[in-house]
């Protein structure tokens, strides 16, 4: 990879590190909203590097982990079914629901299907044209446009047999709703991919209505320290605005072409996330020109709410209310091989990152 040497320098991080100490003079708590900085900052031992000054926590950047129970009961009963191919990126299969998961559906004999992108579940809708194909739409900003790219192409070759049951979430709302309920964030470490595509003046009106920083951030730990520094000095200087760190992928504008297929196939509507509940405006569904290929409408699946399992603090964690550590499942009970709750399953969730590179003992 070009360029991970320099990002991954030491004498940079030390250099950064100590002007880090040296700026940071009053307490600053800091959320990182995206799965892949949460992995980074555990992997490379970032908080290890920052002063006591500074307090780092995670918020609802897996979209795994955010997304809901209900969504993943009604992918199995659609697995069910012998006439559906479930097609799903790898993460969500093994995401429990409330009496099963993906992955033993799959062991069962139900046709679940691993695929790297949605023209891959295209392909399998038109090699298979007496079954219904149904790819499981997740994610944030950065994976809405290869869904809408799926449905676009599926109208454009009438094939009538592919849909996309989603839940794909857009990221401002959130980080919106987490400051309207109370929780102290002093600036948010944002989301490199998703900012890709959408862009840096998303985040205006929530600097504007909340007097909060934004630096957007790349994931190598150069990257993740600068970004800290460019926080810890806004702070300081009571200088709040939207900076871009990640400045060789990400644009003010974003990805124009990816903004407009998305505004093409998709629309806003209120929609749920784990720990937070509902909120407005921060779901996609698919508007009503590609109705045909919108699995929600399809097989009339409901939205009702499933309780968590017992103990698990994954909503908690995804507000950034508490750590990993401090659930009395993590390590015992919760681990990547037996997951109780979605934050332990996906590579991007905090209980999986603590899990896999706190050095925790429990």
């Amino acid at each position: 990879m070009k360029y991970i040497n320099e990002f991954r320098n030491k004498k940079i991080v030390a250099d950064l590190s100590a002007q880090i100490v040296k700026l940071s003079k009053s307490k600053i708590t800091l959320m990182e909203v995206c799965g892949g900085h949460t992995m980074a900052i555990q992997k490379f031992g970032i908080p290890s590097l920052l002063p006591d000054t500074i307090n780092l926590i995670s918020g609802p950047g897996c979209p795994v982990c955010v997304s809901s129970r209900n969504y993943i009961d009604n992918s199995i009963q659609l697995a069910r079914f012998p006439e559906n191919i479930i097609t799903t990126y790898g993460d969500l299969i093994r995401v429990p629901g409330s009496q099963s998961s993906l992955d033993i559906e799959k062991a069962s004999g139900a046709d679940v299907r691993i695929v790297y992108s949605t023209l891959d579940a295209l392909e399998i809708a038109r090699k298979n044209p007496g079954k219904n194909i149904i790819f499981l739409g997740i994610g944030f900003e950065t994976t809405t446009p290869s869904s809408a790219v799926a449905i676009q192409q599926a109208a454009k070759e009438k094939i009538t047999n592919f849909f996309v049951y989603s839940t794909h979430k857009i990221m401002p709302p959130a980080m919106e709703a987490l400051i309207d309920e109370g929780i102290q964030i002093d600036g948010y470490i944002g989301p490199g991919h998703v900012s890709t595509v959408a862009g840096s003046q998303m985040y205006r009106n929530l600097v504007n209505r909340f007097r909060i920083s934004v630096v957007i951030s790349g994931f190598e730990p150069v990257d993740i320290l600068q970004s800290i520094y460019m926080l810890v000095k806004q702070h300081e200087t009571r200088d709040k605005k939207i900076e871009i760190q990640y400045t060789r992928t990400v644009l003010p504008e974003g990805n124009l072409k990816a903004r407009k297929l998305v505004d093409e196939v998709f629309e806003p509507r209120n929609d749920w996330w784990r720990g937070l509940g509902i909120i407005s405006d921060s779901g996609l569904k698919i508007r009503e020109k590609y109705v045909l290929f919108d699995a929600e409408k399809k097989f009339n699946l409901e939205d009702k709410e499933i309780k968590e399992p017992g103990g698990c603090i994954c909503g908690e964690v995804l507000k950034g209310l508490k750590k990993p550590v401090e659930c009395g499942l993590f390590k015992k009970v919760c681990t990547p091989e037996n997951p109780v709750g979605a934050c332990m399953v996906s590579n991007e969730g905090a209980c999986n990152a603590y899990f896999r590179f706190s050095g925790y003992e429990g």
